[in-house]
């Protein structure tokens, strides 16, 4: 059995959100205060996400992302790596860097494979503006552990944002180049807690390679197969840089992701509005049949698109914290 949708796509790729809470208050995502968390005995157990990861590698996928909110703020986190890592799949993770110091040689002894940063400008006082935390040191650390415990490649991911920092998009690229990462820019997608999304705010990915154009020579590199980047070698290479172009590009025809949420709901698309509840079978005494029935179903279910430029489009309920990236 494999997880298929009802366009051929074949999905081979999980995220997996270990929580909803987050170290950082970025305001492209979430407000300063009065975030609803999730209720705590509604979060799955690592037992839990051990055993719908388990599932989820006997239906075909063979690569496990984890992210959050912010997964290292989980407790547990090095060992949620470690039992999905012996499941046999590629296991990364997305992180905002402000535990790697202390954890990136844990987390790669425990199996982690690969690791994309979060990281939006070096500016420390537009840093502080942005996070409304005082914390780019940390991330800057962070990264350069993650360096030294072997972490290759290294992705750094940026939110590029109009009249916030476009005017970094050369000097970023610059920074990831000379510690050997790639820098992925990621255009500004309706996923914020307060509905507050602008289009006239997102820097388009054709703006940010005209911004790059002109300090680098870009050349594209080859079939992005069902990854969500569009790469480009920097002045011949071997540096690169990714342009994840959601809204104005989607690639929503290759896509091969599935989600399951930290309170344990699938979802087939990151803009979907329907959610299937694993929770009732892990914790009624279901059988992992039960559990795959829910999550090909989920699959068969997904829709040919995200849709964001049509008229109909409703951003989810759910921000991109409590989904999972």
């Amino acid at each position: 059995m494999s997880l298929v949708d009802g366009f051929g796509r074949v999905h081979r790729d999980l995220r997996i959100s270990l929580t909803d809470k987050c170290s950082l208050r970025c305001t492209y995502c979430m407000p300063a205060e009065g975030v609803p968390w999730l209720e705590r005995d509604s979060i799955l157990t690592t037992d839990e996400i051990e055993r719908v990861a388990r599932v989820c590698v006997e239906l075909g996928v063979t690569e496990i992302r984890l992210t959050g909110g912010e997964p290292l703020v989980r407790k547990d986190a090095v060992e949620v790596v470690r039992r999905l890592a012996a499941l046999g799949p590629e296991v990364s993770m997305t992180t905002n860097g402000l535990r790697l110091a202390e954890l990136a040689v844990p987390l790669r002894e425990a199996g982690l494979a690969r690791l994309n940063v979060s990281l939006d400008t070096l500016d420390r006082a537009r840093f502080l503006e942005l996070t409304r935390r005082d914390r780019l040191d940390d991330v800057l650390a962070g990264i350069d552990a993650a360096k030294a415990a072997g972490f290759t490649p290294l992705k750094i991911n940026t939110v590029a944002m109009r009249g916030v920092n476009e005017d970094e998009i050369v000097s970023l690229v610059e920074y990831a180049a000379g510690i050997g990462a790639e820098l992925r820019f990621i255009e500004q997608m309706p996923l914020d807690a307060g509905h507050t999304w602008d289009r006239a705010q997102m820097v388009p990915g054709s703006e940010i390679l005209e911004r790059l154009r002109s300090r680098f020579r870009l050349e594209p590199v080859g079939d992005r197969g069902s990854s969500p980047a569009d790469t480009w070698t920097l002045d011949g290479g071997p540096a690169t840089v990714g342009v994840i172009a959601s809204v104005t590009a989607p690639f929503c025809s290759a896509c091969d992701r599935i989600r399951i949420t930290a309170d344990g709901h699938v979802r087939n698309c990151l803009f979907a509005r329907e959610e299937s509840d694993l929770v009732r079978v892990l914790r009624t005494g279901g059988s992992d049949a039960d559990l795959a029935g829910i999550v090909t179903s989920s699959i068969a279910a997904k829709r040919a698109g995200h849709g964001i430029d049509s008229p109909t489009f409703i951003q989810p309920d759910r921000p991109m914290s409590a989904i999972g990236g």
